[in-house]
């Protein structure tokens, strides 16, 4: 395949995406939205993210693994544990890979 052919692809994948991505956003802005609507998307980046983060956690390299011997689901736990405490996402993030660090030694 030519190497010219592949950088067009690439970057007239890039403008699309940005194109797709941005008029949304460039025609809300010019809108007020109610309360009700801007406290309902507030909560999508979170739930996509969740949404993401689950399913590496209960389904990592694509088998379903929900067991006390997946090292991902037990590493969860704290990492779930110490953010709900102390709203750190540092301290989260290194706690979930201490852990899963720990319980991936442990499990072998």
């Amino acid at each position: 395949m030519d190497p010219t052919l592949v950088w067009g692809l690439i970057a007239g994948m890039a403008i699309t995406n940005i194109v797709v991505r941005a008029m949304p956003i460039a025609v809300m802005s010019r809108f007020e939205l109610p309360e009700t609507v801007r406290r309902w998307l507030s909560y999508v980046p979170v739930s996509v993210m969740a949404a993401m983060v689950a399913l590496e956690v209960v389904k990592p390299g694509d088998r379903w693994q929900i067991t006390l011997a997946n090292p991902y689901l037990l590493a969860a736990i704290p990492t779930a544990l110490v953010y709900r405490f102390t709203r750190s996402f540092l301290g989260a993030t290194v706690a979930g890979i201490a852990s899963f660090l720990a319980f991936r030694y442990l499990l072998g």
